[in-house]
C-alpha cells in the first residue's frame, strides 16, 4: 500500500516537473521568436535604408517621399490609395517612387508619364508582379488579366478578341444584348415609382448579356434566380474588394504569415478570405461547366453550341495554339475574368453616370431631347441609335473620366532597367498608373476639371478628339499599351447602349425627399471604383404606353 502511494505520488510529481518544464521550453521558444524577430527587423530596416539611400545616391531615382522601416510607405496609402497618390503628385510631381516593403514603385500620374511607360516602354512594362490575389483567387496566374506575357497570354487572348469580342462576334450577339437590356427595361417598369437597386438591376443585366454569350444561356434569369444573382454580385463585390488590398505579404515576404489585411485595420487574414472566396468561385464555374457537358453530349450533330465555353471545352482535345492545350483550370480562370471584370466595371460605370445625371438634371433633359428626336417615344433604343447620340457618348467619356472604373492600373514590373525623364527606373519596379489623378490634372483638363462637364467632349469642346481606347493618354480608363482591357469594345458599348436605355426610357427620382445636389458621391475603393452607397432611385416610365409589358 505505502509502495502504490509512493509511486502515485512519483507519478505526480513527474506529471509537474513535466508540465512546468514544458510550459518553460514554450516560454523560451516564444522568447527565441521574439529575439529573431526583432533581429530580423533591426537588421532588414539597415538593409533597406542603406540600400535605398545608396540607390538614390548613385541613382537618380524619381522623387517620394519617406517611408517607415521594413513596410515602407504601406502606412502613408490610407483606405482610398488613388487619392492619397494623387495628393503626392502635388508634391513630388508625375512620376513618383515610392518603397512597399522591400519593392520599389513608381507611379505614373500625367498623361505623358503614363505615355512613356505604356507606349514607349510597353515592352518593359508587359508583365505583372508577383500578387496574393491572382495565386489564391485566379487560380495562380493562369487567368488573362494576371497571366504572364507570352505565348500562352497572347493565346488566351485572341480566343477572346476571335469569339466575343471582335467585330463579327459583336454582330453575331447584338440581339443577345437587345434582349437582356429590353428585358432590364420590363423589370424597371415594373417597380415604376418604387425604389429600387439601380447597380443590382444593371450588373445582372450585363451579367446574362455576357454570360449568354459566353456559356450560352442566362445564369441569373428568373424569380427563382434573383437570390442566387445577388449572392454571385457580393462574390464579385467581395472579390474586387480584396483584389484592391496592398497585402503586405506582397512586399515584404518576411511578414507574409501575419496575414494583414492592411496596416489601417485589424488582423483579419485576407489571404484566408481569397482562398475561401476562389473556392466559391470553382465550385460556381465546376457546375457551369458540368452542365454545359451534359447538354452538349445530349444535343445531336446539327444542335451543338456554339458559344464560348462550347469552343473552349473543345479546345481541350487539341492545341489551341502555339502548342499549348487547354485544361479545365484555364477554361475556369478565364470565366472568372469574364464574369467579375466583365460585369462589375460595367455596371458601376452605368451606375455612376445615372447618378450624376439625377445630380445634373438638365444634362439628363439635354440627353433626353437628344434620344427623343433619334429613337422617338415608340421604340427602345438600339445599339445602331448609339452613332447619333454625340451627347450620350459624351455622358458615357465624362462618367469614365470622373469614376474610371479602374482608378490605379492593373499593377506591371519593370522586366529590366531603363531610364524614363532622366529617372532611374530599375528591374522589378512595380508600376501603377493613377488613371483617376491623370483625369483631374488641371494642365490637360483646364476647364473645370473637378466639374461633370459632358460637353467639354462635344464638336467645338477642348477634347472633342479624346477617345477611350488606348490613344489618347489623358483618358486611359481601360488602359493602354499589350495590356489594355481585351473587353473594351464589349465594355464601352454596354456602358453606352444600358445608359442611353435607362434615360430614354424612364425619368429618375430619389427616394424619402433625398435632393439631388445632397446625392452621396463617395467613392468606395477596391480593384473597381464602386460607390460607397449604393445608388437607389426611383424610375418613372416616359415612352409610349406600348413599349413597357402588358403587366407593368
Amino acid at each position: 500500500m505505502k509502495d502504490e502511494v509512493g509511486l502515485r505520488t512519483s507519478e505526480r510529481k513527474f506529471s509537474l516537473y513535466s508540465i512546468r518544464s514544458e510550459n518553460r521550453a514554450k516560454n523560451q521558444m516564444a522568447f527565441l521568436i521574439l529575439v529573431f524577430l526583432f533581429v530580423t527587423f533591426i537588421l532588414t530596416s539597415v538593409h533597406l535604408l542603406s540600400g535605398n539611400h545608396r540607390r538614390r545616391v548613385h541613382r537618380r531615382l524619381p522623387p517620394g517621399p519617406k517611408g517607415w522601416p521594413i513596410v515602407g510607405n504601406l502606412p502613408q496609402l490610407g483606405p482610398k490609395p488613388h487619392q492619397t497618390l494623387h495628393a503626392l503628385s502635388k508634391t513630388f510631381g508625375p512620376i513618383l517612387s515610392l518603397r512597399f516593403g522591400s519593392v520599389d514603385v513608381v507611379v505614373a500620374s500625367s498623361a505623358a508619364a503614363a505615355s512613356q511607360f505604356l507606349r514607349t516602354h510597353d515592352a518593359n512594362f508587359s508583365n505583372r508582379p508577383p500578387n496574393s490575389g491572382a495565386e489564391h483567387v485566379a487560380y495562380n496566374y493562369q487567368d488573362l488579366v494576371f497571366a504572364p506575357y507570352g505565348a500562352r497570354w497572347r493565346m488566351l487572348r485572341r480566343l477572346c478578341a476571335l469569339h466575343l469580342f471582335s467585330a463579327k462576334a459583336m454582330e453575331d450577339f447584338r440581339d443577345v444584348r437587345g434582349g437582356e437590356v429590353q428585358q432590364l427595361v420590363w423589370e424597371l417598369a415594373k417597380k415604376a415609382g418604387e425604389a429600387v437597386d439601380v447597380g443590382g438591376e444593371v450588373n445582372a443585366c450585363a451579367t446574362n448579356a455576357l454570360t449568354r454569350a459566353t456559356v450560352g444561356r442566362r445564369v441569373f434569369g428568373g424569380k427563382d434566380e434573383r437570390e442566387g444573382a445577388e449572392e454571385f454580385k457580393e462574390m464579385v463585390v467581395e472579390l474586387m474588394k480584396l483584389a484592391g488590398v496592398f497585402n503586405i505579404g506582397d512586399f515584404v515576404p518576411g511578414l507574409a504569415w501575419l496575414d494583414l489585411q492592411s496596416l489601417h485595420n485589424e488582423l483579419q487574414g485576407v489571404v484566408k478570405k481569397m482562398k475561401k472566396l476562389h473556392r466559391r468561385f470553382d465550385e460556381f464555374f465546376e457546375g457551369i461547366i458540368a452542365e454545359h457537358r451534359e447538354a452538349e453530349e445530349k444535343a445531336d450533330s446539327d444542335g451543338k453550341r456554339s458559344d464560348m465555353l462550347s469552343i473552349l471545352i473543345g479546345l481541350k482535345e487539341e492545341a489551341a495554339g502555339e502548342g499549348i492545350k487547354l485544361t479545365d483550370t484555364d477554361i475556369k480562370a478565364l470565366l472568372l475574368n469574364l464574369f467579375t471584370a466583365g460585369t462589375d466595371t460595367t455596371s458601376s460605370t452605368v451606375e455612376w453616370a445615372l447618378a450624376e445625371l439625377i445630380r445634373h438634371p438638365n444634362l439628363l433633359k439635354q440627353a433626353q431631347i437628344e434620344l427623343d428626336s433619334v429613337v422617338g417615344s415608340d421604340r427602345l433604343v438600339s445599339e445602331s441609335d448609339l452613332p447619333s447620340l454625340p451627347f450620350l457618348q459624351a455622358i458615357v467619356k465624362e462618367t469614365f473620366r470622373l469614376h474610371p472604373s479602374t482608378p490605379l492600373s492593373l499593377p506591371r514590373i519593370a522586366s529590366k532597367d531603363c531610364e524614363i525623364d532622366g529617372y532611374f527606373i530599375p528591374e522589378g519596379s512595380t508600376l501603377l498608373v493613377n488613371v483617376w489623378s491623370i483625369a483631374r490634372d488641371p494642365s490637360v483638363w483646364s476647364d473645370e476639371p473637378l466639374a461633370f462637364r459632358p460637353e467639354r467632349f462635344l464638336m467645338g469642346g477642348l477634347h472633342e478628339v479624346v477617345d477611350l481606347k488606348g490613344n489618347d493618354f489623358e483618358l486611359i480608363p481601360f488602359g493602354a499599351g499589350r495590356r489594355i482591357c481585351a473587353g473594351l469594345s464589349l465594355g464601352l458599348r454596354m456602358v453606352q447602349f444600358m445608359t442611353a436605355t435607362l434615360i430614354h426610357a424612364f425619368d429618375w427620382g430619389l427616394v424619402d425627399g433625398q435632393m439631388v445636389e445632397k446625392l452621396d458621391m463617395e467613392e468606395a475603393y477596391g480593384l473597381t471604383l464602386r460607390r460607397a452607397v449604393p445608388l437607389v432611385a426611383k424610375p418613372m416610365t416616359r415612352l409610349a404606353r406600348k413599349t413597357y409589358p402588358k403587366d407593368a
